[in-house]
């Protein structure tokens, strides 16, 4: 696992074994994730996207506690995954990083919580994979809009991003901070402290 820029987001590049047959690799595991977060991600739900080439999806975060980590991959086609540290407080606040997950490096992102999550489709075609420590639950998620110039973020130039209704009407930073919806710095620390037992 490598540490990103923002202190709780990882990548995991698998060595992926190949022979005649196809391809094999270990896409999580979860020793290694303790080893590099100092504390177990609990499954407790899986979920799958498939997006067409230009879908955006997110800056999706939930709140914290309990929040929602997310363990991503992309297991057919390739996306720009997006990782922004929406933690009022935190010295990296609104920095993003980017990943290519694709289903040739089969990379692999850990968010803790309190961070967000997004993702342009680069493939004609995409599907990832989140596997999630807290289940769906609608009224503790919530949004910025990806396309929101504070973030800055750098999607890549000749796609016109689609994006949901729900995305498309998400607030800015600033208006999700003004509202009280971001997740608090201090107290996502001390979420990690007990989750770390």
């Amino acid at each position: 696992m490598d540490r990103l820029s923002i202190d709780g987001a990882w990548v995991h590049t698998p060595t992926v074994h190949s022979d005649p047959r196809g391809t094999f690799h270990e896409a999580f595991r979860a020793t290694d994730l303790r080893a590099a977060a100092g504390r177990p991600m609990e499954l407790a739900q899986i979920n799958s996207s498939t997006s067409r080439r230009g879908v955006l999806r997110g800056v999706h975060f939930a709140a914290v506690p309990p929040g929602q980590a997310k363990y991503v991959t992309c297991v057919s086609g390739s996306v720009l995954d997006v990782a922004v540290d929406l933690r009022v407080g935190s010295p990296t606040f609104l920095r993003w990083e980017s990943v290519v997950l694709d289903d040739a490096t089969r990379k692999g992102i850990y968010l803790a919580e309190g961070l967000g999550h997004a993702f342009l489709a680069l493939s004609e075609q995409a599907t990832v994979v989140y596997v999630c420590s807290q289940p769906y639950a609608p009224g503790r998620e919530h949004g910025v809009h990806p396309l929101d110039p504070d973030l800055g973020i750098d999607w890549p130039a000749g796609l016109t991003p689609l994006l949901s209704d729900k995305d498309a009407a998400a607030p800015t930073a600033k208006e999700a901070m003004a509202a009280g919806l971001l997740p608090d710095h201090d107290t996502c620390l001390a979420h990690y402290r007990s989750l770390a037992g």
